[in-house]
């Protein structure tokens, strides 16, 4: 069997020029839509919902703000400006790192998921084996998030879901060799976010995402083609496959 080639690609951002190599199916950019594998009308039921509860919290300006680690240009600001809103955080006693996301027995709701408890009922009936972190991203102020990604380790596939309940936001994953943009045309997305750069431009009025980490099902994985290096890659490679 002929081995299949591989491109390379060469990230920058503020940590320096780092070469990885992805299985040579992948074209960045790339995302992989989860319409048709979710209750995609759920989904969208909930804009007025999630709307009305932001808009509270506006009000309060109490929310923390995203920090944008792993920016493409350095230059670019590490708080955006775009708040969040936790609907988990970590136990006592457990301090936040970003490599845990997808431990569940580390994390435990918040007040705000009593808040948004229909968001957690239709999170309840996702294809995930348990979640971890659970987190709404907003913004009301025109702010853009810079192209980032959301670590550097390779060997590390995060399994989560974005969300949106309506198209507001324009989010995109970028090529940042060519500058290609590609926007996410569909309301739910899982992505290579390591090797692949991704941010949102200035939306108008409110716009809003969520993101749900955790362990996918059995049945899932089992429909989920695995790179044979750069664990990161894998929705990437299930996107063209």
């Amino acid at each position: 069997m002929t081995k299949l080639k591989v491109q390379t690609k060469m990230l920058k951002d503020d940590t320096g020029l780092i070469e990885k190599e992805v299985d040579a199916r992948i074209k960045y950019p790339c995302y992989k839509s989860f319409d048709e594998i979710i209750d995609l009308e759920e989904l969208k039921s909930l804009d007025g919902y999630i709307t009305e509860r932001i808009e509270r919290h506006i009000q309060t300006e109490k929310d923390s703000f995203f920090w944008n680690q792993y920016r493409l240009d350095s230059a670019a600001p590490d708080k955006p400006g775009v708040r969040e809103i936790w609907l988990t955080k970590t136990k006592p006693g457990v301090p936040y790192n970003y490599q845990d996301l997808n431990k569940p027995e580390l994390w435990q709701p918040t007040e705000a998921a009593d808040e948004f408890s229909d968001v957690m009922r239709f999170v309840s009936r996702l294809p995930f084996k348990a979640t971890g972190r659970i987190l709404i991203i907003y913004d009301n102020t025109g702010a853009e998030v810079p192209a980032h990604r959301d670590h550097l380790h390779t060997d590390i596939c995060h399994e989560f879901l974005w969300f949106r309940t309506n198209k507001n936001k324009p989010f995109y994953m970028l090529n940042h060799k060519t500058g290609e943009k590609l926007y996410v045309d569909s309301y739910s997305a899982w992505f290579d976010s390591v090797n692949q750069f991704h941010g949102s431009n200035a939306g108008k009025g409110l716009s809003f995402s969520f993101r749900v980490d955790g362990v996918f099902s059995d049945e899932l994985r089992k429909q989920i083609p695995k790179p044979e290096f750069n664990h990161a890659s894998t929705p990437a490679l299930w996107s063209w496959v």
